[in-house]
């Protein structure tokens, strides 16, 4: 069994999970790369899994499902909006594909009704743009108390969960990052080795779990140093998560 990494659009990850000689497909934003590489390696694809309704994660859908018979699942929050979809899934659903078992967890925040697949037998979480390597996504349709939430349930998964996100936004969020917690030796560890895998032209994706508890700022609202930088000792965990949200959206 493999995770295939595929780029698409302009900084786009969809991610294949291979067995054997079938696939699935994450988050299609087109399907071209998906065609090509089921093409090339002998692959029939069987679904496709959609994290959220925005057409950059769902704009493959009808021509992979015209072309392959795939199946489409998503958000039974996000039926409605969500092209092709055959099969809705709510919060800890648990659902099997040729064997393989994923668990559904509603973490609504960029969008109302945005979920994420858990792959236990994987260890991998695919979670569109909830939650990013260095990051998280920009509220657009939730309120900050409910991306705060999404993100807290995410980093009570197993530490070295595989995390497989929509975008490739490392580098960027690491420059971010390292504004907010700028004594963090990790952090600044980790923003060399993505400067110089980006140079290279290289994913900074999959990220782990345990990795980004110790980096990233939006599941880092605990930290002394964060809080006395942003002037917010003695405030909540949302209310600090809420204020690094809003200096990212600037930045």
């Amino acid at each position: 069994m493999e995770i295939i990494l595929l780029q698409a659009l302009t900084d786009n990850y969809i991610y294949l999970i291979a067995n054997k000689d079938l696939a699935i497909v994450i988050d299609p934003s087109e399907a071209k790369p998906v065609l090509d590489y089921l093409a090339q390696h002998n692959l029939k694809l069987t679904h496709i899994l959609n994290t959220h309704h925005h057409n950059d994660h769902t704009g493959g859908n009808l021509e992979l499902k015209e072309k392959t018979g795939a199946i489409v699942i998503g958000s039974t929050y996000d039926q409605h909006r969500i092209n092709g979809i055959s099969i809705a899934l709510k919060d800890n659903d648990h659902f099997q594909i040729d064997g393989l078992e994923f668990v559904v967890m509603f973490v609504p925040g960029h969008t109302s009704g945005h979920i994420a697949f858990y792959f236990p037998k994987l260890k991998s979480l695919f979670c569109g743009d909830t939650l990013f390597s260095l990051g998280c996504g920009r509220l657009f349709e939730g309120t900050a108390h409910q991306m705060y939430n999404s993100l807290d349930r995410i980093k009570s998964l197993p530490l070295d969960t595989l995390i497989y996100c929509g975008h490739e936004y490392t580098l960027n969020n690491a420059k971010f990052a390292i504004t907010i917690e700028p004594g963090n030796h990790e952090l600044i560890a980790k923003l060399e080795d993505v400067r110089l895998a980006r140079k290279n032209n290289q994913p900074t994706i999959p990220a782990i779990l345990e990795d980004e508890l110790k980096t990233n700022p939006f599941l880092r609202t605990e930290s002394i140093e964060i809080r006395r930088n942003l002037q917010m000792v003695k405030a909540s965990d949302v209310e600090v998560f809420a204020e690094i949200r809003n200096r990212k959206n600037k930045f």
